[in-house]
């Protein structure tokens, strides 16, 4: 049985379900602990009854979440300025608070 795109997008839009075509380079999925990324994903976007939802395949790649993040010299001087620790120090409470500076900086005031 042969299936009719054309047929299928008109009872689709009697139903008031509109699809459109996303040009999407890459999507990714955060999940807790890893990411799903999909590279080169065919998008749709499905609109229906005030709801949208997506359609992507594509080439799914599992990625690791890195915990550590990425301090910059402007958080750990700020941290310096702040509370006269040193880089070292600064570095590693900026480290135990996942980069947030206010909680690095009252951590250090209160020692």
């Amino acid at each position: 049985m042969k299936i009719n795109q054309k047929q299928i997008q008109q009872a689709m839009r009697q139903m008031g379900v509109q699809q459109e075509d996303i040009a999407a380079k890459e999507v990714i999925i955060r999940l807790e602990d890893k990411e799903l990324v999909i590279q080169n994903p065919s998008v749709a976007i499905v609109k229906m009854m005030g709801q949208e939802s997506f359609q992507i395949s594509g080439t799914v790649e599992v990625r690791p979440i890195n915990a550590t993040p990425e301090l910059s010299e402007d958080d750990v001087n700020t941290v310096v300025s702040q509370t006269g620790a040193s880089t070292e120090v600064a570095r590693e409470a900026l480290e135990r608070h996942e980069g947030d500076i206010a909680k690095a900086i009252l951590e250090l005031q209160q020692q």
